[in-house]
């Protein structure tokens, strides 16, 4: 691991989506975020594979599936790194999840394997190599927190502790994932980061979180879902839906936060936040931020 790597074994580390049409996705998100992207896939590569940057900062990706695939509704990917991409799955295995694509390198930029918990929710496991995961975090734009939708918190509870050794702190709206030692390695990468923490009034533990447990009380299946830092909550739902997206949830205040949901023009969610420290008694959380 690098130094300078924010990341740990356990801590989602970076997010994508494979829509019907790329092309148009590419256009939505970058003027949406203001990404610019790459391709960094060879020419010959039957499956294109866009980088978005803001600053020069790997923040997410867009990609196409495949054309030998069944076509899937679009969604945004959580992948959480791993240090053994194969070790982590047969845990998944065990702890009673599947593996939906086995461990298989993507280049040389890393190992990749797509799991899914107990209750169908799916995810990547992600061995770093040469990608080392979103490198622009918690800014205009980038990605911000990632969370578990489920209607059987007690299962996940077992499957994820067992898998990533995570354990929950709170209940109902409002609960979040904690890795121990998580908050002990952000200091050691930028020393002060506690106290700022302890400063701004944060919930105890909170040094530790890595994502959100929103419980589901209805029939939606369940699922991971992320979340894009932004300057302006408001403006951005204006902008989505001028752009052809979609308010799911209109602009709320919540601790910490006004947040909105959204869906692109193919029908991937998303949650937009914008960070005010003046709600933090507001309403129930929507989410946290991610690694420092």
């Amino acid at each position: 691991m690098s130094e300078q790597d924010r990341y740990i074994a356990g801590v989602p580390c970076w997010v994508d989506t494979a829509p019907p049409d790329p092309r148009a996705a590419l256009a939505f998100y970058g003027e949406l975020f203001g990404w610019q992207f790459e391709d960094i896939m060879p020419a010959e590569s039957p499956v294109p594979y866009f980088v978005g940057r803001l600053g020069g900062g790997d923040v997410a990706a867009v990609t196409a599936q495949r054309p030998d695939a069944p076509p899937q509704p679009a969604v945004w990917n959580t992948y959480i790194w791993v240090d053994d991409a194969d070790e982590t799955a047969a845990k998944v295995r065990v702890a009673g999840g599947s593996v939906l694509v086995e461990p298989v390198d993507a280049g040389d930029q890393g190992r990749v394997a797509v799991c899914a918990d107990r209750s169908g929710a799916a995810f990547k496991l992600w061995q770093a190599a040469a990608h080392r995961g979103a490198a622009i975090v918690n800014e205009h734009g980038a990605l911000n927190f990632n969370g578990l939708n489920t209607g059987d918190v007690e299962d996940a509870k077992a499957f994820y502790g067992t898998v990533f050794g995570w354990e929950l702190l709170g209940e109902g709206p409002g609960a979040m994932w904690a890795l121990p030692g998580y908050g002990e390695f952000l200091e050691r990468r930028t020393p002060g980061t506690l106290e700022r923490m302890a400063s701004m009034g944060a919930p105890e533990r909170f040094e530790d979180v890595v994502a959100a447990l929103n419980p589901l009380t209805d029939d939606v299946p369940a699922h991971w879902s992320v979340v894009f830092g932004v300057d302006d909550a408001d403006a951005i739902a204006a902008r989505a839906t001028e752009l052809g997206g979609e308010v799911l949830v209109a602009p709320f205040d919540a601790p910490w936060v006004r947040t909105t949901v959204l869906r692109d023009p193919q029908g991937a969610t998303f949650t937009a936040t914008q960070f005010v420290p003046e709600n933090q008694g507001a309403g129930q959380s929507a989410g946290a931020s991610a690694a420092a």
